[in-house]
């Protein structure tokens, strides 16, 4: 200090807030000159947005709660509208001649298809449970023929048979066609004998007898014997029971097999069973021919000239409808006689258990 000048005042303490917000590893700011702590700027306040009026819709009207409404459009279908004014339906248009035609040809066509379709049922079905009810009448009546007229098997003596037109006289057998397998043989191809079962052709040979014992049956409706003919293979039995006897008949060799033959003869069923030399040369196992082929049934099918009966071979001759459902052709079985056994009480040829 000079002499004469005044004193200069002493610095008093600094001040705790400017000290602490001015120091160097602070990392502070100093305070704000007006003395309002320093920050971010406050937020401005958005203006707050306006909701658009409301627009109001109308309600849609349901056209159904309003019938008139919904018929106003029934032109655009038609020129017709269901009512009229008064709210009655109008009468139809007079039919003309052609729809009448039309739904009379219709009607026709529904009826004929119901016909049909009963004829069917009845053919297939109730004409099966007929010709059963007349079967077991027909092998009852055998049976008590038999039991009551017992008569000694004799190989030399030939068996006597009472043919009645629609009468059983022998019993037939496939035991391929499984242990069920029976009917009666009834005397007479006639469709009143054919309702009743399997018929002997009148005229032609016996059970066991030289020529050609030759049968009918139905394969559709009437008990259908012989629906599955043609499931019959080469050297299958076919048994016949007479009062006196059993014959086993056995099917000849089909068309094309009579050239390996041989071999097949090692089949104890086919041991006795061989193609038949001249006369028999068109004879086979199985064949289809028409309905105008009777020769099938002759004593020598398909064959013109005589034959004397001692050369003759003992056939049997199964004939039905083919194709099934149909009469344009024949189906034919034919058979030669293998074995033949006396009947005996309680004695059932080994044949019948073949499978």
């Amino acid at each position: 200090m000079t002499p004469g000048s005044a004193p200069r005042p002493r610095p008093g303490p600094p001040d705790a807030d400017a000290t602490r917000y001015t120091n160097a590893f602070s990392g502070s700011l100093p305070p704000p000159p007006n003395g309002r702590p320093a920050g971010p700027p406050a937020p401005q306040r958005r203006p707050r947005p306006v909701d658009p009026p409301t627009e109001v819709i109308p309600p849609v009207e349901d056209p159904a709660d309003d019938p008139a409404e919904v018929y106003d459009d029934y032109d655009d279908y038609g020129d017709e509208e269901p009512y009229d004014e008064e709210g009655d339906r109008p009468a139809p248009p007079p039919d003309s001649a052609a729809r009448k035609a039309v739904r009379a040809f219709g009607e026709l066509l529904i009826t004929a298809g119901l016909v049909i379709l009963l004829f069917v049922v009845y053919e297939v079905y109730v004409t099966d449970l007929i010709s059963a009810g007349k079967q077991d009448d027909a092998t009852h009546a055998l049976d008590d023929q038999w039991n009551s007229n017992t008569v000694e098997a004799d190989e030399q003596r030939q068996a006597r048979y009472d043919l009645l037109d629609g009468q059983a006289f022998a019993k037939m057998y496939i035991p391929s066609f499984g242990p069920d397998y029976r009917f009666s043989i009834v005397e007479g191809t006639t469709d009143k004998d054919l309702e009743i079962g399997p018929g002997h052709y009148k005229g032609t040979a016996l059970p066991g007898d030289p020529g050609n014992f030759s049968v009918a049956g139905h394969r559709v409706g009437k008990g259908a014997p012989f629906n599955d003919l043609d499931l019959l293979n080469s050297c299958d039995a076919i048994v016949v029971e007479t009062q006196t006897h059993w014959f086993v008949y056995r099917v000849l060799p089909k068309a094309g097999e009579a050239a390996g033959w041989a071999q097949r003869q090692s089949d104890p069923k086919c041991a006795k069973v061989s193609p038949l030399g001249a006369p028999y040369d068109k004879t086979v196992g199985q064949e289809i021919v028409l309905p105008t082929q009777g020769e099938v049934i002759s004593p020598v099918p398909h064959f013109e000239g005589e034959v004397p009966a001692a050369q003759q071979a003992a056939l049997m001759t199964l004939t039905t409808c083919h194709p099934r459902f149909s009469d344009k052709q024949r189906l034919i079985v034919h058979s030669v006689l293998a074995m033949s056994y006396p009947k005996a009480p309680g004695f059932v040829p080994e044949e019948m258990k073949e499978q």
